[in-house]
Protein backbone atom coordinates (compact mmCIF):
# COMPACT_ATOMS: atom_id res chain seq x y z
CA UNK A 1 0.00 0.00 0.00
CA UNK A 2 1.13 3.73 -0.37
CA UNK A 3 1.79 5.68 2.76
CA UNK A 4 -0.05 9.01 3.09
CA UNK A 5 2.04 11.80 3.63
CA UNK A 6 0.63 13.17 6.93
CA UNK A 7 2.79 16.04 7.23
CA UNK A 8 0.40 18.73 6.77
CA UNK A 9 2.08 18.97 3.36
CA UNK A 10 -1.04 19.31 1.63
CA UNK A 11 -1.47 15.63 0.13
CA UNK A 12 1.39 15.57 -1.66
CA UNK A 13 3.53 12.10 -2.20
CA UNK A 14 7.10 11.94 -1.19
CA UNK A 15 9.06 11.75 -4.07
CA UNK A 16 12.78 11.89 -5.19
CA UNK A 17 14.35 15.49 -4.39
CA UNK A 18 13.48 18.25 -6.92
CA UNK A 19 16.18 19.34 -9.21
CA UNK A 20 17.74 22.82 -9.04
CA UNK A 21 17.99 24.84 -11.94
CA UNK A 22 21.15 25.41 -12.67
CA UNK A 23 22.29 29.17 -13.43
CA UNK A 24 23.61 30.49 -16.72
CA UNK A 25 26.06 32.91 -16.86
CA UNK A 26 25.23 36.65 -17.44
CA UNK A 27 28.37 37.45 -19.07
CA UNK A 28 27.47 39.33 -22.37
CA UNK A 29 30.47 39.50 -24.68
CA UNK A 30 30.84 43.01 -25.89
CA UNK A 31 33.49 42.24 -28.56
CA UNK A 32 31.54 42.63 -31.67
CA UNK A 33 30.01 45.97 -30.41
CA UNK A 34 33.46 46.66 -31.18
CA UNK A 35 33.55 45.88 -34.49
CA UNK A 36 30.04 47.27 -35.00
CA UNK A 37 31.05 50.70 -33.39
CA UNK A 38 34.04 51.19 -35.90
CA UNK A 39 31.78 50.38 -38.35
CA UNK A 40 29.56 52.57 -37.78
CA UNK A 41 31.81 55.43 -37.38
CA UNK A 42 33.59 54.78 -40.71
CA UNK A 43 29.91 54.51 -42.31
CA UNK A 44 28.88 58.34 -41.03
CA UNK A 45 32.82 59.52 -41.77
CA UNK A 46 31.78 58.59 -45.63
CA UNK A 47 28.31 59.85 -45.98
CA UNK A 48 28.26 62.93 -44.04
CA UNK A 49 29.96 66.07 -46.18
CA UNK A 50 31.98 67.84 -44.04
CA UNK A 51 30.61 71.50 -42.77
CA UNK A 52 31.76 73.77 -45.69
CA UNK A 53 33.90 77.32 -44.31
CA UNK A 54 31.29 79.94 -44.91
CA UNK A 55 32.94 82.88 -47.37
CA UNK A 56 31.24 86.20 -48.05
CA UNK A 57 31.38 86.00 -52.26
CA UNK A 58 32.29 89.30 -53.88
CA UNK A 59 32.03 89.91 -57.40
CA UNK A 60 35.36 92.12 -58.23
CA UNK A 61 35.58 94.47 -61.21
CA UNK A 62 37.20 92.30 -64.04
CA UNK A 63 40.06 94.94 -65.24
CA UNK A 64 41.67 94.46 -68.32
CA UNK A 65 44.02 97.28 -69.53
CA UNK A 66 43.00 96.40 -73.13
CA UNK A 67 39.37 97.86 -72.93
CA UNK A 68 39.03 100.72 -74.63
CA UNK A 69 37.66 103.88 -73.07
CA UNK A 70 34.39 103.82 -74.93
CA UNK A 71 34.14 99.92 -73.52
CA UNK A 72 34.27 100.91 -70.35
CA UNK A 73 31.12 101.05 -67.57
CA UNK A 74 30.52 104.81 -67.16
CA UNK A 75 29.50 106.39 -63.74
CA UNK A 76 27.88 109.42 -63.43
CA UNK A 77 28.69 111.78 -60.53
CA UNK A 78 25.11 112.06 -59.83
CA UNK A 79 24.62 108.37 -59.20
CA UNK A 80 27.70 107.68 -57.17
CA UNK A 81 28.22 107.67 -53.72
CA UNK A 82 32.22 107.48 -52.06
CA UNK A 83 32.14 105.66 -48.86
CA UNK A 84 35.86 105.74 -47.08
CA UNK A 85 36.81 103.24 -44.37
CA UNK A 86 38.90 105.05 -41.28
CA UNK A 87 40.06 104.00 -38.24
CA UNK A 88 38.19 104.11 -34.71
CA UNK A 89 35.09 102.76 -37.02
CA UNK A 90 34.59 106.14 -38.49
CA UNK A 91 33.20 106.51 -41.84
CA UNK A 92 33.91 109.43 -44.02
CA UNK A 93 31.23 109.94 -47.19
CA UNK A 94 30.99 112.37 -50.15
CA UNK A 95 28.42 112.11 -53.31
CA UNK A 96 30.20 112.07 -56.22
CA UNK A 97 33.68 110.94 -57.61
CA UNK A 98 35.80 113.82 -57.15
CA UNK A 99 36.82 113.56 -60.47
CA UNK A 100 37.50 117.41 -60.57
CA UNK A 101 40.54 118.37 -58.51
CA UNK A 102 39.08 121.78 -58.30
CA UNK A 103 35.98 121.85 -56.81
CA UNK A 104 36.54 119.30 -53.74
CA UNK A 105 33.55 117.21 -52.43
CA UNK A 106 31.63 117.80 -49.38
CA UNK A 107 33.59 115.13 -47.57
CA UNK A 108 31.20 113.82 -44.22
CA UNK A 109 31.67 111.57 -41.53
CA UNK A 110 29.56 109.26 -39.79
CA UNK A 111 29.42 105.79 -38.58
CA UNK A 112 27.54 102.52 -38.07
CA UNK A 113 25.00 104.01 -36.25
CA UNK A 114 21.27 103.47 -35.60
CA UNK A 115 20.01 107.18 -36.35
CA UNK A 116 21.98 109.29 -39.32
CA UNK A 117 24.86 106.73 -40.31
CA UNK A 118 25.77 105.51 -43.09
CA UNK A 119 22.53 103.63 -43.49
CA UNK A 120 20.19 107.16 -43.68
CA UNK A 121 22.89 108.05 -45.74
CA UNK A 122 22.95 105.11 -48.47
CA UNK A 123 18.47 105.73 -47.96
CA UNK A 124 19.04 109.21 -48.98
CA UNK A 125 21.04 109.02 -51.70
CA UNK A 126 18.89 106.51 -53.20
CA UNK A 127 15.77 109.17 -52.82
CA UNK A 128 17.59 111.57 -54.33
CA UNK A 129 18.43 109.33 -57.38
CA UNK A 130 14.77 108.22 -57.77
CA UNK A 131 13.60 111.96 -58.16
CA UNK A 132 16.31 112.34 -60.86
CA UNK A 133 15.22 109.65 -62.62
CA UNK A 134 10.99 111.12 -62.32
CA UNK A 135 12.43 114.41 -63.39
CA UNK A 136 14.04 112.81 -66.45
CA UNK A 137 17.87 113.80 -65.26
CA UNK A 138 18.89 110.36 -64.98
CA UNK A 139 17.67 107.43 -66.93
CA UNK A 140 16.26 103.95 -65.19
CA UNK A 141 19.36 101.88 -65.56
CA UNK A 142 21.14 104.47 -63.91
CA UNK A 143 21.02 103.45 -60.69
CA UNK A 144 23.07 103.70 -56.95
CA UNK A 145 26.51 102.73 -57.00
CA UNK A 146 28.60 102.98 -54.16
CA UNK A 147 32.65 103.03 -54.18
CA UNK A 148 34.09 101.21 -51.45
CA UNK A 149 37.89 102.53 -50.29
CA UNK A 150 39.28 101.32 -46.79
CA UNK A 151 42.01 103.06 -45.51
CA UNK A 152 45.27 101.52 -44.51
CA UNK A 153 44.05 101.73 -40.87
CA UNK A 154 40.26 100.54 -40.52
CA UNK A 155 39.57 97.02 -39.62
CA UNK A 156 38.23 93.96 -41.30
CA UNK A 157 35.37 94.27 -38.93
CA UNK A 158 34.23 97.70 -41.13
CA UNK A 159 34.63 96.14 -44.13
CA UNK A 160 32.17 93.35 -43.78
CA UNK A 161 29.99 95.98 -42.06
CA UNK A 162 29.41 97.60 -45.14
CA UNK A 163 29.12 95.06 -47.26
CA UNK A 164 26.56 94.23 -45.25
CA UNK A 165 24.81 97.43 -45.85
CA UNK A 166 25.16 96.52 -49.32
CA UNK A 167 22.83 93.97 -49.15
CA UNK A 168 20.63 95.21 -46.06
CA UNK A 169 20.53 98.28 -48.94
CA UNK A 170 19.73 96.27 -51.98
CA UNK A 171 22.51 98.38 -53.19
CA UNK A 172 23.49 96.02 -56.73
CA UNK A 173 26.37 98.38 -58.10
CA UNK A 174 29.35 98.74 -55.75
CA UNK A 175 32.74 97.90 -55.88
CA UNK A 176 35.91 97.65 -53.08
CA UNK A 177 38.06 100.24 -54.53
CA UNK A 178 41.82 100.88 -53.45
CA UNK A 179 41.99 104.56 -51.69
CA UNK A 180 44.16 107.27 -53.31
CA UNK A 181 46.30 109.34 -52.10
CA UNK A 182 43.95 112.02 -52.80
CA UNK A 183 40.99 110.71 -50.81
CA UNK A 184 43.12 109.97 -47.39
CA UNK A 185 43.67 114.36 -48.07
CA UNK A 186 40.32 114.40 -47.94
CA UNK A 187 40.43 112.44 -44.47
CA UNK A 188 42.37 114.20 -43.04
CA UNK A 189 41.30 117.99 -43.87
CA UNK A 190 37.73 116.59 -42.68
CA UNK A 191 39.28 115.96 -39.27
CA UNK A 192 40.82 118.84 -39.05
CA UNK A 193 38.16 120.56 -39.67
CA UNK A 194 35.76 118.69 -37.58
CA UNK A 195 38.42 118.51 -34.61
CA UNK A 196 39.12 114.47 -35.34
CA UNK A 197 41.98 113.38 -33.87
Amino acid sequence: MAEMDTSGGGGHKKGKGVKKAKKLSTRVDLTPMVDLGFLLITFFMFTTTLAKPKTMEINMPFKDDKIKIEDQTKLKESQALTILLSKDHRIYYYEGLASDPTAPPDVKVTGFKAKDGIRDEIINKKKKIADMQRSGQLSDKDKLAVLIKPDDNCTYDDLVNILDEMAINDVRIYAIVDITSVDQDFIHATETANGIK
